[in-house]
């Protein structure tokens, strides 16, 4: 019964590894073959951060500008997935 357990747990070990290691290497590709559009998402995702840690007081400019910056993010999600499809 414990060697089972241990079969198990080493293949669920090795699934993960794989699964991380996947993600990571499919990430990295989402960056190296789109560096200006990775880095476009990227400043985007700080400013939205900044947006949401800035004061409530802007006269509802501050949560139109979330609205725009999350906005943003979606069509540079999109422009990346297009790009790599065609």
């Amino acid at each position: 019964m414990k060697t089972v357990l241990k079969k198990k747990k080493s293949l669920l070990s090795v699934a993960l590894f794989a699964a991380v290691l996947s993600g990571g290497f499919l990430a990295g590709r989402a960056s190296a073959d789109q560096p200006h559009m990775q880095a476009a998402l990227d400043a985007l995702q700080v400013a939205e951060r900044e947006l949401e840690a800035a004061d409530n007081d802007k006269g509802g400019h501050r949560v139109k500008a979330i609205g725009h910056v999350r906005k943003a993010i979606t069509e540079v999600e999109k422009g990346t997935r297009f790009d790599r499809r065609h």
